[in-house]
């Protein structure tokens, strides 16, 4: 593809020259990926066509299902501040080089976003706010949340959206739990769950942030060390895990969000929750049983990014 032009023209200019891809390349959009997200992802999609000689559009195959991961996997990173291992982190970096994603989220520390609700209208942190970089990436992006954005939330018709696609991931994971042996511990509940989540054409988002650092956890629990992550999907929160360090924490958030699966079907809804000391409307994946669960507070929140973004659609 062409170099020198803005993405939008090159990915213009190629299609023109190359129509037949056109109606194919737009069927692997998201059903929430806004226009930013989707045209940076064609983008990358387009230029790394070539080094995967066996993609024929429209026709399924494992080379196109890793190429479709990729593009996620570099869509989560650059969008939601996503981190994976590092092979897989410089093998996306190779594959966006020449990319540009303008007005790309910026990544704000944990102390520096605390500092800034202790102290409203300062220009920045501390000096010595640079010290462990909270994962949550764009959705703690700007430092200062603002009321109108916290109240925001997802829209009414959000939850029927996602509904087909986490119909799809209820079979999947049933498959998948019912060739493992059925649900126990023993299991790599991460893997299944990824690989569930891969297979529909998605990618987790895991939010890491440092137990201490939770203000909304019982006194009790904040004195001790560890790990909390947050797992989402499409948005979606789906659970969190408590572990000595980020591998624990993320193998506990996947373990509670498979419980989910248990049930007879899981329902995607609007409920409240805590973020950073407020109750917000969020979208979260329910199991059928008949009760009001109370959910952890939530360390990040996507629809507050969305509210303050840049005009997306």
């Amino acid at each position: 593809m062409a170099e020198g032009k803005s993405g939008e023209d090159i990915v213009s200019e190629y299609l023109g020259q190359n129509p037949h891809l056109t109606q194919w390349v737009e069927s692997l959009r998201g059903l929430c990926e806004t226009n930013k997200q989707w045209n940076a992802r064609r983008e990358f999609l387009l230029r790394n066509m070539e080094t995967f000689p066996s993609v024929q559009p429209g026709v399924s195959s494992p080379s196109t299902d890793k190429l479709l991961s990729l593009s996620m996997v570099w869509a989560n990173h650059v969008f939601m501040g996503c981190k994976y291992p590092q092979p897989v982190m410089d093998k996306i970096k190779e594959m966006a080089d020449g990319i540009v994603v303008r007005d790309a989220p910026v990544r704000t520390t944990r102390d520096e976003i605390m500092a800034r609700g202790k102290r409203p209208g300062a220009p920045g942190g501390d000096a010595d706010s640079s010290g462990k970089r909270s994962k949550a990436g764009p959705n703690e992006a700007g430092g200062r949340a603002t009321g109108r954005g916290l109240k925001s939330g997802p829209p009414p018709q959000a939850p029927a959206d996602h509904q087909p696609f986490f119909n799809r991931l209820y079979k999947a994971v049933a498959w998948k739990l019912v060739s493992a042996g059925g649900f126990g511990p023993n299991l790599d509940h991460f893997e299944i769950l990824q690989g569930c989540v891969e297979s529909s054409k998605e990618s987790l988002s895991c939010v890491f942030v440092p137990l201490k650092d939770i203000p909304d956890l019982p006194a009790g629990r904040t004195q001790k060390e560890g790990q909390v992550c947050e797992l989402r999907c499409q948005n979606v929160y789906m659970g969190t895990g408590y572990g000595r360090d980020e591998a624990a924490a993320k193998a506990m958030a996947s373990k509670e969000a498979l419980k989910a699966f248990q049930g007879r079907k899981v329902t995607v809804k609007i409920c409240r929750r805590r973020f950073r000391g407020r109750d917000v409307e969020d979208l979260v994946l329910v199991d059928d049983q008949p009760r009001n669960p109370v959910f952890p507070p939530a360390l990040s929140y996507p629809f507050q990014a969305e509210q303050q973004g840049d005009g997306l659609s």
